[in-house]
């Protein structure tokens, strides 16, 4: 089946998937979004022991769908991975550091030999919250904008300056979606609480922060779609695979593509609605809008830096450099290869529905706390 599809199907059906995956773990970044209430929702001890164990249960999700999308991205894109992370190696080392300072938090925070004392472990996890979704959004921005790389004959790849990637985050654009992304996974992990926790004093406090942290993510939200739809774009010539700008590239891309159209509007309708649904009704159920509203306004932006003859990983300092998917994919045998794989994914969610069910069956009690024999 997959050996009869050409290189370029082939290509365009692991950009889907990376990008699939891509937009999941950004639903996911509720967990990272929580962690950064530890302070400001419990206020007592038992208290962030009931908001650390809620996101506890949920924390392995993420880190593992990070790893599985790192993964795919490497073996169906390996020159955007040597690229990105042969070059800009500073920020992800900082992504890196973050994430692994989560996975430490949990396991250790309420062991009995733990000598750094759990509020330690509450500061390493609130750290995760902010650099690790801040700092995603300003690399993924960079699929927009460019980074300062230049590739030579043998792929090489040298960095146009000594900060590695870091520079990005001087960049108003490339702000303006590291700070949506950290306040989406804020209302995520708000909308998450509400759906999980029953305890009256946190409840409370979370109603009163998701329209606190709801008006700053729609506002920097609007200021980055505005400026991307405004923006250049790195187009490609299809026949010749030159690079060059194209004024209003992305909003050509949006109009060129209907079903991505109708995707991203989908998509911001169920973040809006479940937001609204959460804070007008007080339902408990807006995470099941503003979760797969996240997905989908995700996946459609992957569309729109990937698709279109558009070069999905651009570069500002030398623009023949730009990474397509035709150019950085692996080979046809590769990517056959992996696409008999990829048959398996859906066995995988289907796995992540079935625990998430298992472990949210009912929501978490101060009583539940006290009684459970495995604490984080």
């Amino acid at each position: 089946m997959f050996g009869n599809l050409s290189h370029l199907a082939l290509q365009q059906y692991w950009y889907v998937i990376v990008s699939l995956l891509g937009s999941i773990l950004v639903f996911l970044f509720f967990v990272q979004g929580g962690q950064t209430f530890i302070f400001r929702i419990g206020k007592s001890e038992v208290e962030r022991t009931i908001i650390v164990n809620a996101l506890g249960r949920k924390w392995e999700f993420t880190f593992t769908t990070l790893v599985v999308f790192g993964g795919a991205f490497f073996a169906s894109f390996p020159l955007f991975y040597a690229t990105s992370f042969g070059g800009a190696y500073w920020v992800w080392m900082a992504i890196l550091f973050a994430f692994v300072i989560q996975a430490v938090s949990y396991e250790f925070r309420s062991k009995a030999s733990n000598f750094l004392g759990s509020r330690t472990y509450e500061w390493f996890l609130f750290i995760n919250g902010l650099l690790g979704t801040f700092l995603v959004g300003v690399a993924v921005a960079t699929f927009f904008s460019g980074s300062q790389f230049s590739l030579n004959e043998m792929n090489n790849v040298s960095w146009a300056t000594q900060a590695r990637g870091l520079e990005a985050a001087l960049s108003l654009f490339n702000l303006s979606l590291g700070f949506t992304v950290f306040f989406l996974a804020r209302v995520l992990g708000l909308l998450y609480f509400m759906n999980t926790i029953d305890n009256e004093n946190i409840i409370s406090r979370t109603r009163k922060q998701l329209l606190y942290n709801a008006i700053p993510f729609v506002a920097f939200f609007l200021l980055f779609a505005t400026w991307l739809m405004l923006r250049e774009g790195f187009a490609v010539n299809p026949e010749t695979g030159e690079i060059f700008m194209e004024p209003y590239k992305y909003l050509h891309n949006l109009l060129a593509m209907p079903a991505v159209l109708v995707i991203l509007l989908a998509g911001v309708l169920a973040v809006l609605g479940g937001i609204a649904l959460s804070i007008v009704k007080g339902s408990s159920h807006g995470i099941w809008l503003t979760g797969p509203g996240t997905v989908l306004v995700v996946f459609s932006l992957f569309m729109l830096a990937g698709f279109n003859h558009t070069a999905f990983y651009p570069s500002a300092h030398d623009l023949q450099s730009s990474l397509t998917i035709q150019n950085a994919s692996s080979s046809h045998y590769t990517l056959v290869a992996m696409s008999w794989v990829s048959l398996f994914v859906p066995l995988v969610f289907a796995y992540i529905i079935v625990a998430w069910r298992a472990l949210n069956r009912k929501k978490i009690t101060e009583k539940e706390m006290e009684e459970e024999p495995h604490v984080y």
